[in-house]
């Protein structure tokens, strides 16, 4: 498929798109299959959308694959996303040695197994000189527990001496942020009809603009992802001003 930026125009990209993967359950619930089944035909859709993100110009791309609240879903389903994670970095180690994509992981991933870790460390280690499309991936995030985070840091600054509690402002809790360096997301789009931020991006969304649509993730295309942009080039942003 053409990249629809011939239509948009490269400058009216958002600079940093965040997407909601969400829906997978149900797809799977409408066509009587387990949940896991959801999972991996999302899995199949989020490797889509990336590549194509990347061929169109879209310089960062964060996608919310697993918060820090669906450890509670059912132990079944749990295993099988971890087993779809590891199939992920396995392929992307394997296949994915010609995309000009850098893959980064955000969240708390100390909590995932040591096989999953070390696959998480030599995924980001052989994407880390690709000079193209900057890819986060959330796995055991949660915007709160981010922003904690970044507090324990400043906290312990401030502890040791090197830090006094009157120079703290926004530009020293954005450095401690898991997108540290990286600028705030223009977009975010939510498939599957849902209309909350589930956690995602907490301190960076402050001026996104959202678009959610009544897609379930699995069936996301990359003409629902050209939809979207569209919408988004015709948002007028004002950040608070007139």
């Amino acid at each position: 498929m053409k990249a629809s930026n011939q239509k948009l125009g490269t400058a009216m990209l958002p600079n940093h798109l965040g997407i909601i993967m969400d829906g997978n359950g149900r797809w799977a619930k409408k066509r009587g299959l387990p949940r896991p089944a959801g999972h991996t035909a999302g899995a199949n859709t989020f490797r889509t959308i990336a590549r194509y993100c990347s061929r169109i110009g879209i310089p960062y791309l964060t996608v919310y694959a697993f918060s820090t609240e669906n450890w509670k879903r059912p132990q079944d389903e749990v295993t099988a996303l971890m087993r779809l994670f590891k199939q992920y970095m396995e392929e992307a180690l394997r296949d994915f040695t010609d995309e000009n994509i850098r893959t980064r992981f955000i969240g708390d991933t100390s909590a995932f197994a040591p096989n999953l870790q070390d696959l998480i460390r030599r995924t980001e280690e052989s994407s880390k000189d690709k000079t193209g499309m900057v890819l986060n991936i959330a796995m055991n995030y949660g915007g709160r527990a981010e922003l904690a985070n970044a507090m324990r840091q400043l906290a312990r600054e401030v502890a040791a001496g090197s830090l006094v509690p009157e120079d703290i402002n926004e530009a020293l809790i954005e450095k401690r942020l898991y997108t540290a360096g990286q600028p705030d997301p223009d977009l975010i789009i939510r498939p599957s009809g849902e209309n909350r931020t589930s956690n995602f991006l907490l301190w960076q969304s402050a001026y996104s603009e959202y678009v959610s649509m009544d897609i379930l993730w699995p069936d996301f295309t990359t003409k629902d992802l050209d939809r979207a942009l569209m919408e988004f080039a015709q948002r007028n942003r004002r950040f608070g001003g007139i």
